[in-house]
C-alpha cells in the first residue's frame, strides 16, 4: 500500500526565503554566500507550514550560471546555507537560461512536477509561494494554488497571470495557507 500523497508549500528561493537584491526594479539573487540574507519572518514561518505537517520544498530559476555570470558552485553553497537554515525538505534547481528548451525553468511546471514524483507531493492540495509572475504561472500549470509576495518589481506577466492570493510577505503567505487547509494556527 503507498502512502497517502503529501501536501507540500514549493517556496521560491530569491524574495521569498532571502533577499533579493532589487536593481533597477528587478530582484536579482545575491552574488555570494556573503551576500545572503535570509528574510526576518522566513524562519518562523517556514516552522508554522511545516508543524502543519506541509513539505517545504524550495524552487528556484538561477540562469546566471548558463549565462557565465554565476557560478554553479556559489548558487549551490547558497542553497546548501538555506538548507541548514531553515526547514526545509529539499530544493531543486533549473540553471537554463530562457532560451534553452527545458522543462524546469519557471514558468514551466518540471520543478514542481520533479518535487513531486520525488516525493509523493499531491499537487492539488499544493501551494506555491513566489514574488514573481514566473511561480505564480509555474504554480498555476502544475495545479497548485499560487501565492505572490507583491513588492511591486517593476515588471507584469502574461494576461490571464493572476495569483490565487496576494500577499505582502512569507508569514501572510503561511497564515493563508493555515486557513485555507485547516491544518494550523491562522498566524505563525
Amino acid at each position: 500500500m503507498s502512502p497517502e500523497p503529501r501536501t507540500a508549500a514549493f517556496l521560491d528561493r530569491d524574495g521569498v526565503l532571502n533577499r533579493a537584491v532589487v536593481k533597477n526594479g528587478r530582484p536579482y539573487p545575491p552574488a555570494t554566500l556573503a551576500e545572503l540574507q535570509i528574510l526576518p519572518d522566513a524562519p518562523r514561518a517556514l516552522q508554522a507550514l511545516k508543524a502543519a505537517g506541509l513539505l517545504l520544498i524550495g524552487i528556484t530559476n538561477q540562469p546566471d550560471v548558463a549565462r557565465g555570470t554565476q557560478r554553479r558552485d556559489v548558487v549551490e553553497a547558497i542553497n546548501a546555507a538555506l538548507l541548514a537554515a531553515l526547514p526545509l525538505d529539499d530544493m531543486l534547481v533549473c540553471y537554463h537560461d530562457d532560451g534553452d528548451a527545458c522543462d524546469c525553468r519557471k514558468p514551466r511546471p518540471g520543478l514542481l512536477i520533479q518535487a513531486a514524483t520525488r516525493h509523493g507531493i499531491d499537487l492539488a492540495s499544493s501551494f506555491m509561494i513566489g514574488d514573481r509572475w514566473k511561480d505564480v504561472e509555474a504554480g498555476r500549470r502544475a495545479g497548485c494554488a499560487a501565492i505572490l509576495i507583491d513588492y511591486g518589481y517593476a515588471e507584469s506577466g502574461p494576461d490571464g497571470c493572476s495569483p490565487d492570493r496576494a500577499v505582502r510577505s512569507l508569514s501572510e503567505a503561511a497564515a493563508w495557507i493555515l486557513n485555507r487547509t485547516g491544518r494550523g494556527k491562522g498566524t505563525p
